[in-house]
């Protein structure tokens, strides 16, 4: 065990935990149980740390091999999933072997819906290289790919043996990704912990520079923060869907733009926007609307989109998975740290909200 890391447990039908902190790597193979076989799935851009993971399975025995899939969003579809499953064939992995996913969101995402639909099921362990995956997409066992009607319209909730946050992987980020995993951070300081919110605007420079001081414990509570909310409702039939907060019409931004923004610059979009129709309709005092724009722009993040954009953004919104019989449902705020959600709110309002942010 790492004597410095912190552990988050994540509770329900399949509990376990989050570690985080520098050099926590060197708990994969204790991770990896009985299995004889391992694939590593990995991004390109952090094969060195993928070579690492296979180096400390196979030195305690396990067969590990490396199987690499695209960067980013391209890793997400289905072509890649079809290559995962029959690398998996390949490897003659079953049942009792298990999947390690290294990279940022995208990478935990589709291999962690290969884990879940290979077998019915196989372990997959979690290694985040991004602040947005430590912080968010790594959390919960959500795993999904993008089709051309919308992004993560395809997945399975399927919790993964253990994550491992290895803080040292993200010295090497660049500042725009490293900005991108901070809107998921910020999002969990506006929806549940105001602490968040007031180390980084102590210091927003530091705040957005990897390896700051304030970044261990920024990870650590926006992890508690997810893991509380999934422990308590898995497969978001309730509660979870607070963490949508600024996705609904972040995922629109992402799907105009071909998938070519960083999900974290379009969800911060999205939360200033869903802070807007919040205001609007009088549920969000104007000080806390503001503060919104102040902490993303603060750290480097767009608050604003496009002008013009608005009808296929909203053509987009009507494929959010929280909705319900073809009505739109907003996570907004009623207050700092008090979510809500506004029920097939009045098309004017919508628009005028998006004119704010444009």
């Amino acid at each position: 065990m790492t004597p410095a890391a912190a552990r988050i447990g994540v509770g329900g039908e399949r509990p376990y935990e989050v570690v985080i902190g520098a050099g926590v790597l060197s708990e994969l193979p204790a991770l990896a149980g009985q299995a004889r076989a391992v694939v590593v799935v990995h991004a390109r851009s952090v094969a060195g740390v993928a070579e690492r993971a296979c180096e400390l399975l196979g030195e305690v025995g396990y067969a590990a091999a490396a199987q690499e899939v695209p960067d980013g969003e391209a890793a997400k579809e289905i072509g890649v999933l079809t290559r995962l499953w029959e690398r998996l064939a390949d490897r003659g992995i079953g049942r009792g072997d298990a999947i390690v996913a290294v990279g940022g969101g995208a990478v935990t995402d589709v291999a962690g819906f290969a884990a879940a639909t290979w077998l019915r099921g196989i372990r997959v362990i979690l290694v985040p290289t991004t602040l947005l995956a430590m912080a968010d997409a790594a959390i919960g066992g959500k795993t999904a790919i993008n089709v051309a009607a919308g992004k993560n319209l395809v997945g399975a909730f399927y919790p993964p043996a253990g994550v491992l946050a290895d803080l040292t992987v993200l010295r090497t980020l660049p500042p725009a990704e490293y900005a991108s995993g901070l809107a998921e951070v910020i999002k969990a300081g506006f929806i549940a912990d105001p602490v968040i919110l007031q180390f980084i605007e102590a210091d927003p420079a530091a705040a957005a520079r990897p390896g700051g001081p304030h970044e261990p414990e920024l990870v650590q509570r926006a992890v508690a923060m997810k893991a509380a909310v999934v422990s308590a409702d898995l497969r978001e039939a309730g509660l979870r869907e607070i963490l949508n907060y600024g996705h609904t019409l972040g995922h629109a931004i992402e799907r105009a733009e071909g998938y070519t923004m960083r999900h974290g610059e379009a969800v911060a979009i999205g939360m200033t926007y869903a802070a807007a129709v919040a205001r609007l309709a009088g549920r969000l005092d104007a000080a806390t609307a503001e503060r919104h724009r102040a902490v993303l722009a603060g750290v480097g993040l767009p608050t604003r989109y496009r002008p013009g954009a608005w009808p296929q953004l909203r053509d987009a919104m009507t494929m959010d998975k929280k909705n319900r019989a073809a009505r739109l449902r907003l996570v907004v705020l009623d207050g700092l740290a008090r979510p809500g959600i506004l029920a097939d709110p009045p098309e004017e309002l919508l628009e005028r909200a998006y004119a704010e942010v444009s």
